[in-house]
């Protein structure tokens, strides 16, 4: 089936999943969550595959095991594709609306050391820069873990300090929860934030990635 939007049982589930995360919850909902969540994130998913390649939608259930906080569920519904380990395309729901991104997530040390000498060299760091202003100037929001201080050997005066602070980069836009999103129209929306963090994605395959297949 084609995408047809989310309707105002998606936002109705996940406000009240917040308020009673429980699995008593769940089972008197799944329901609902099977209808009016992951039926359509599916849908958006399968649409999606057609330009970017297989998108996977994540299941509902949080990995606990080495979290302080115990509640069973997700309180939104993800979906993604990775072009390359830890880089690729976001898209989730939750309460406040729906929100997609490219982003880089690495794990691996040595990855955050290659992404900090990227954006310190003037040419590399320069280009970043240069496509992170643009997607901010188009209300780009610009995220992922970063430190509150500057690394270590970093001076405070750096062009692109706020840039190598970071230990991810996730760059997305939100569509706020309303009536537009109970239409095809995220679809069209989400294909062009996609699109538009391509060169950003590029731009980490190139820099950060390359040594390893050097």
């Amino acid at each position: 089936m084609s995408f047809s939007g989310f309707s105002h049982e998606t936002f109705d589930f996940y406000r009240n999943l917040t308020a009673d995360n429980s699995k008593e919850f769940w089972k008197r909902n799944r329901e609902i969550y099977d209808r009016a969540v992951r039926t359509p994130m599916e849908e958006l998913a399968g649409e999606l595959s057609g330009e970017f390649g297989e998108v996977q939608v994540l299941r509902p259930q949080r990995d606990s095991r080495f979290s302080n906080d115990k509640s069973p569920y997700k309180t939104y519904q993800g979906a993604y594709l990775d072009i390359e380990p830890c880089l690729g395309y976001w898209v989730q729901i939750d309460a406040s609306g729906l929100y997609a991104s490219g982003r880089f997530y690495p794990y691996d040390p040595a990855e955050v050391v290659r992404y900090r000498e990227a954006v310190d060299a003037e040419g590399s760091g320069t280009e970043l820069a240069e496509l992170v202003t643009r997607l901010r100037e188009e209300g780009f929001e610009v995220g992922g873990e970063r430190l509150k201080t500057r690394p270590r050997g970093v001076p405070a005066d750096h062009p692109r300090l706020d840039l190598l602070r970071h230990r991810k980069l996730d760059v997305g836009l939100t569509l706020a929860a309303g009536p537009s999103l109970g239409s095809p129209e995220p679809l069209d929306r989400v294909r062009s934030i996609w699109r538009e963090v391509r060169p950003l994605l590029r731009w980490v395959s190139q820099h950060v990635r390359a040594p390893d297949r050097a």
